[in-house]
């Protein structure tokens, strides 16, 4: 291997080992040779600000995105014309998985802060795959975890009330933050409550109402978007039995 390549694969590893991405980027195994492969397929990596599209609805699809740093939000235009929002993801997680079938993006991909992320153009992605079975058996399981979290979604708003909504955001939240190395019961919110109540199928005033009566309760501590969960068990109590808290 040329010294280039060699320096190349070095800031690869460095990088991607940095950002929580190589549970995502990088299946355990690779030899260095398909660390050289991985390495010429992968494009690093875009930067966008806070209100910046990644792709947009109708797009045609060509990359699957891996967050380095940063939070989006995904949504689509409901019949009336508002803005329905479908997810919200955070860094070390896949954007993109929502055009494979069509071949067009169905959804806006929106940067809720400054972010970055590194582009995996999916033609190339999935030759290298059939190359590597770890690699392919790897995205596999990204694109089943993307699915058990439409299921937890439908169940999330099928069954639950307001409140247990909302507990059961929170701790998924603070369970997918803890994986990602940050702290647990300790975070910032980057949506907005709009945008909170939008996907949780709520009004904007009851999740303002319900994030204070928590306060109140002593559950959390609220101070604009800077949350704290004081009381975890009590919120794992509330939606006992709804569904699993820490489903992704």
């Amino acid at each position: 291997m040329s010294e280039q390549n060699q320096t190349s694969l070095h800031t690869l590893k460095i990088s991607c080992s940095s950002c929580s991405l190589r549970e995502l980027c990088l299946p355990v195994g690779l030899n260095r040779e398909e660390m050289g492969q991985l390495d010429a397929v992968i494009r690093q990596s875009r930067r966008l600000k806070r209100g910046e599209y990644l792709f947009r609805s109708g797009e045609s699809f060509k990359s699957l995105y891996a967050i380095r740093t940063g939070f989006f939000k995904t949504c689509v235009a409901s019949q009336d014309g508002r803005e329905q929002v479908t997810g919200f993801l955070m860094s070390g997680e896949l954007m993109g998985l929502d055009g494979i079938s069509s071949s067009n993006h169905s959804c806006d991909a929106v940067a809720l802060e400054d972010s970055e992320v590194c582009e995996l153009p999916f033609t190339r992605m999935e030759s290298l795959s059939r190359d590597i079975p770890s690699l392919q058996h790897h995205f596999y399981r990204l694109m089943s975890r993307e699915i058990v979290r439409d299921q937890n979604v439908m169940l999330l708003l099928g069954n639950m009330k307001a409140e247990e909504r909302i507990a059961a955001f929170l701790l998924n939240l603070s369970q997918r933050l803890s994986t990602r190395g940050f702290a647990a019961n300790d975070f910032i919110l980057r949506m907005s409550r709009e945008e909170i109540g939008s996907f949780l199928g709520l009004k904007l005033e009851t999740v303002s109402r319900t994030l204070s009566k928590f306060q109140q309760q002593g559950w959390i501590t609220v101070d604009h978007k800077h949350i704290q969960l004081v009381l975890v068990d009590e919120l794992k109590n509330l939606i006992s039995g709804c569904m699993h808290a820490d489903g992704h």
